[in-house]
């Protein structure tokens, strides 16, 4: 999985880069990318790429009190995650500047949507899948509190996490420390993640595999109450998934 991703990622962003273009990559955190950080990193490091043409737009950002980011030195800081897991693999002779690293700020999240479509648009959106069928912190909602359409329109915001979510991160990126997971994230909304012109969506535990079967079982019918079930409409997605369970076909 880690190993095609950053193929994928790697091939997509020089088509552009070869060129002298920008690239906007939208990037994703979480124990799934780990692998994938580390070898798309040897690939442009290999290729000796510019990288002072690739921008990159993070869908996240924890926040404590739902107005501030948490510090950069906070353990679950997605600013600490991206340096740590790709910007500092990058060889600085590239030109990767801080500047070019963007993550919505739960100050003012309604300037993360127009800074995205003035840079031009997300070329690429790398996405993960909540063991809730979440993307981002796109939280499931039922269909009698929000409409289909109305869910594929949600900008970038600051949101309270489900206690489903906090109970997932605790286990996953915690160390079973709850009081470490953040109560509020800035969060990409579904609009910009799906105006991306391409979407690739990564899987590999055992328990992503429930909310994947029910998506697949709709047939590409989108429903707020699994909003990746939004991605089986994008124009050009892509699904990688591997895990212990086997998808329902």
């Amino acid at each position: 999985m880690s190993a095609i991703g950053a193929s994928i990622l790697f091939d997509e962003a020089m088509r552009k880069i070869v060129k002298g273009e920008r690239y906007n990559l939208g990037l994703a955190t979480g124990n799934t990318m780990i692998e994938l950080y580390a070898q798309l990193a040897a690939k442009f490091n290999a290729a000796r790429a510019d990288l002072s043409l690739l921008s990159t737009w993070n869908l996240d950002e924890y926040s404590a009190d739902g107005k501030s980011a948490v510090p950069h030195d906070h353990p679950l800081s997605y600013w600490k995650y991206m340096h740590e897991m790709l910007f500092s693999k990058f060889d600085p002779a590239l030109g990767f500047r801080e500047e070019n690293a963007h993550f919505p700020d739960p100050a003012s999240p309604e300037t993360y949507d127009p800074a995205i479509a003035a840079s031009g648009g997300l070329d690429l959106q790398l996405l993960g899948i909540g063991f809730n069928g979440h993307i981002a912190f796109n939280e499931p909602m039922r269909e009698d509190e929000i409409s289909v359409g109305a869910f594929a329109a949600l900008p970038t915001r600051v949101l309270p996490l489900s206690q489903e979510t906090i109970k997932q991160n605790t286990k996953v990126t915690a160390g079973g420390d709850a009081a470490l997971v953040p109560r509020y994230a800035a969060t990409m909304g579904m609009a910009p993640i799906l105006a991306a012109k391409k979407c690739l969506l990564l899987a590999c535990f055992a328990e992503q595999t429930a909310p994947l079967n029910a998506i697949i079982a709709r047939n590409g019918e989108p429903t707020p109450f699994l909003p990746a079930s939004y991605l089986w409409r994008h124009p050009d997605f892509r699904l990688i998934y591997t895990a212990d369970k086997v998808l329902m076909t």
